[in-house]
């Protein structure tokens, strides 16, 4: 029988829907959760992903704002309004869109954000936090997966959760969350890489499989333990003709004869990528809680 396909659309709308009664609860005691986002420059990409990022916000009711700067931008004008950001209460989270030009230091910038303000999960006092079981603003992908096994109610206690890929956007804060003591939590975690030797043994073995290592179709269906949950985070444009676009999107799992022998498995797209906006809106009104005192 083939795989369950899990919705990432379906659990990101969800996702939305009650951010949205969370928003209209918040502004009810006061609190607009507010987003800043920089974008510097003009890369196509870029503006794409900005442009739905604050479409996105706006539909949950947070007040996003784009602020957009030249290229020629210097990296003091940065991070000066970083700074004075910082410093004002009313802004609640920011995230720098990269790349950044070359002459600017991206990990100087983006580590300028205040922690609590750090809506990308990617300052090291919070992955710090993780890091210690006390996590406040996780890594919007790692976060995004969490909950679809979540919704699916796909368990994790005493499984085996092989990630594949190592990276801080990923590969490390995944293997964290897991290992953390909760109800979605609590799995035997390995952690394999491009250095990684037998990779294919260590695959095998997985009770959930993370990929998340940017190799097109490196995972095949000999690889994959029968009834495995594969949850595939890679995304490649794969020339095609036959599209209006003349290009198709796959991941790093061969979906087609995966899906097969997995239980539960993630397509691309429409699985894991939009978990990352709705994750990231979900830890901007995270912080808008936390900055206010707010525990409910």
């Amino acid at each position: 029988m083939a795989a369950k396909i899990i919705d990432g659309k379906e659990v990101s709308n969800w996702v939305k829907e009650n951010l949205k009664k969370e928003v209209e609860r918040l502004k009810q005691r006061g609190i607009t959760p507010s987003l800043k986002i920089f974008l510097v420059g003009e890369n196509p990409a870029s503006v794409v992903y900005v442009g739905n990022k604050e479409k996105s916000s706006k539909n949950v009711g947070i007040d996003a704002e784009v602020l957009s700067y030249n290229e020629s931008v210097t990296e003091e004008e940065l991070l000066n309004k970083i700074k004075e950001l910082n410093n004002d209460p009313k802004v609640n989270g920011m995230i720098v869109q990269l790349p950044l030009p070359s002459h600017i230091d991206e990990d100087r910038v983006s580590l300028a954000i205040a922690p609590e303000k750090d809506v990308d999960g990617f300052h090291p006092h919070n992955l710090g936090m993780l890091l210690r079981g006390t996590p406040t603003l996780l890594p919007a992908t790692p976060y995004g997966v969490l909950q679809l096994l979540k919704y699916y109610s796909i368990e994790t206690q005493g499984k085996h959760v092989v990630v594949v890929g190592r990276s801080n956007i990923v590969g490390k804060p995944a293997s964290v969350i897991f290992l953390l003591k909760d109800k979605f939590g609590n799995a035997t975690v390995t952690v394999c890489h491009s250095r990684s030797k037998n990779l294919a043994e260590y695959i095998k073995q997985a009770d959930i499989l993370i990929v998340a290592v940017g190799k097109h179709h490196l995972i095949t269906k000999d690889m994959v333990k029968k009834d495995a949950v594969v949850i595939d985070v890679g995304i490649h444009r794969v020339e095609d003709p036959t599209k209006k676009r003349g290009y198709r999107l796959e991941g790093d799992v061969k979906f087609d004869e995966v899906k097969e022998i997995a239980s539960y498995i993630t397509p691309v797209p429409g699985g894991v990528g939009p978990m990352t906006v709705a994750m990231l809106l979900q830890n901007v009104v995270n912080a808008a809680k936390l900055q206010n005192g707010i525990t409910d």
